[in-house]
């Protein structure tokens, strides 16, 4: 059986060993162990058979329905180059299904839950071609084959970075249409991690991707899955060395969203001192402060990327720990943030939608509160609630003496 739990859910020795079940009685006896989880030898064995690099993705709870596929909302990290790097990937897939573009989605569809995410990890191909394919057309309704493709990683496909090749197959594999695409780049993965833009050369920029054996073996894997999975299918398809690949297949929904989500990196350094100098929760003690900040988890920008979008559903609240970002509204920039400002934090209260726009003007560490952690918190301990509040009476009333407008 494979299992993954946290260390104070470890109780059976065959499955976890004994350092793992001494850890958990330690812990349900209030002793002061850290944070952990506890894999199942079986489980760990089937991790370790992977090669690297890998591609670690986002299995959320709620993904993937006939009503919201949460497309382009969740990340995939790709080309993870070794095992010691899984943690932090699986750290920045669990921040996408937090960011504003993933809350609003949500709100959208009427999902406005705790996000719950779950991982996959596997081996990182190395494709020739890749792409989607829709097993009934997604606007029209045709009972047909709709199939996109390019070189390379099929990341290029779906982040929407290129104009793919077309194709059309009737149920039976004949080729309907054929439309060729601009795919002027190729995302290729780098040695040590990651991946890149690659310029695809002059002569493969107009040329189709796929030949007929190909679109057959493409419409007898959307057979293969309908008699799975059932009809009207979304799948993402990749061919390496020849042989055809299954990466995803999920129930068709409309409006599909393609967005990237930026990463954050590794836990807090001093997440304390941070929450400190934040007026919001100046009047905390210690022991207050300490339970807030262990709630915590660093997240990353590059600079020029958005951290939060005018308008857009917020449930996360963040502090600056270096760099700087600016503020703006309707195009007009407002104000230069630094190390130990802080913004969203009405987010934390009533999930509502952002009133600013924050871009990283320089590469950005911040830390982030999310609302999914914070309200049991507060629903919990009625102190830090009453001095939530207080805190909140005191910036109100700040406002209404200098004439500000309340929202």
């Amino acid at each position: 059986m494979k299992k993954v739990v946290s260390v104070t859910k470890a109780r059976e020795t065959s499955l976890y060993g004994s350092k793992a079940v001494g850890l958990g009685d330690a812990a349900r006896q209030d002793l002061p162990v850290p944070p952990g989880v506890a894999l199942s030898g079986d489980l760990v064995e089937a991790v370790a058979a992977l090669s690297a690099p890998f591609a670690v993705r986002s299995s959320a709870v709620d993904e993937d329905s006939a009503a919201a596929s949460f497309a382009g909302q969740h990340l995939t990290v790709l080309n993870v180059h070794s095992a010691a790097d899984v943690p932090g990937a699986v750290r920045e897939v669990w921040w996408s299904a937090n960011s504003d573009s993933a809350i609003t989605y949500r709100q959208r569809v009427g999902l406005f839950t705790r996000p719950s995410v779950g991982v996959v990890v596997q081996t990182l191909l190395n494709p020739a071609v890749a792409g989607v394919m829709f097993t009934e057309h997604p606007v029209t309704g045709a009972d047909e084959r709709l199939i996109e493709a390019s070189w390379g990683l099929g990341e290029a496909v779906v982040g929407g970075l290129v104009v793919p090749d077309h194709f059309r197959l009737d149920r039976s594999g004949r080729v309907l249409e054929r439309k060729v695409g601009r795919k002027h780049i190729a995302i290729r993965s780098l040695p040590n991690g990651g991946t890149f833009e690659q310029q695809v050369p002059p002569a493969q920029v107009n040329q189709l991707c796929l030949d007929d054996v190909q679109l057959a073996a493409l419409g007898e894997l959307a057979l293969r899955c309908e008699k799975v999975y059932g009809p009207r299918r979304d799948i993402e398809w990749a061919f390496q060395d020849g042989t055809l690949y299954l990466l995803q297949c999920r129930a068709v929904t409309t409006g599909k969203a393609r967005s990237g989500a930026p990463p954050p990196g590794p836990p807090p350094r001093d997440p304390l001192a941070a929450l400190r100098r934040v007026e919001l929760f100046a009047g905390m003690d210690r022991r207050q402060a300490e339970q807030i900040a262990r709630l915590l988890k660093e997240r990353r920008f590059a600079k020029g990327e958005t951290v939060i979008m005018e308008g857009s559903g917020g449930a996360a609240f963040f502090i600056i720990d270096s760099g700087e970002a600016t503020v703006s509204s309707k195009g007009v920039d407002l104000a230069t943030l630094g190390p130990g400002d802080y913004f969203g934090e009405v987010a934390l209260i009533d999930g509502g939608p952002r009133s600013a726009t924050v871009t990283a003007a320089t590469d950005l560490v911040c830390y982030g509160l999310t609302f999914w952690e914070f309200r049991p918190l507060v629903e919990r301990n009625g102190t830090i609630g009453w001095k939530l509040l207080q805190a909140l009476a005191k910036q109100l009333r700040t406002a209404v003496s200098a004439g500000e407008k309340i929202p």
